[in-house]
């Protein structure tokens, strides 16, 4: 069920995604509110689920890593002892950045970050030769138009 938040949980949620490094004191001044109330609200987020773990945000083409391929698989698996083996190996593999089982033609898609095409196939080569896929699809993305981590608060209720 999800959690009821209000108009200042959602100013300060929005302000966290922003940047969460900012101080509390600045938050606080951000979202018009004092420090000890905002420190409670964001405690009780953290406590609710709400909030998970704080992380940096890096740049992946500054970083070398310029590729960037979604992955179609379609598998004629649908074992549990399969799917197990699957998830196991793409959750082993730092280059899938996401993973989705999808419902239509397609049962899996994966975001994938590399440096090149050629790490993308030895990748590629990798997975395949630890669980059994009927057929992969790769598409490079040309160029990211629109990438955001952050989620839209406005539709929270």
């Amino acid at each position: 069920m999800p959690v009821q938040i209000d108009a200042l949980d959602r100013k300060i949620l929005a302000a966290l995604q922003e940047d969460a490094s900012r101080s509390l004191e600045e938050i606080a001044r951000h979202v018009g509110s004092s420090k000890t109330p905002v420190w409670t609200r964001i405690r009780k987020l953290k406590e609710a689920g709400v909030i998970g773990r704080q992380t940096v945000l890096l740049d992946a083409e500054a970083l070398g890593l310029d590729a960037c391929f979604f992955v179609l698989i379609r598998t004629s698996e649908h074992e549990a002892e399969w799917q197990g083996k699957f998830l196991a190996a793409l959750r082993a593999r730092p280059e899938v950045m996401e993973a989705h089982r999808l419902a239509g033609d397609i049962d899996y898609i994966l975001k994938v970050r590399v440096p090149n095409a050629r790490a993308y196939d030895t990748f590629y080569q990798a997975l395949i030769g630890e669980v059994k896929i009927h057929t992969v699809t790769a598409l490079l993305s040309m160029e990211e138009i629109k990438s955001s981590p952050l989620l839209p608060l406005e539709l929270v209720r």
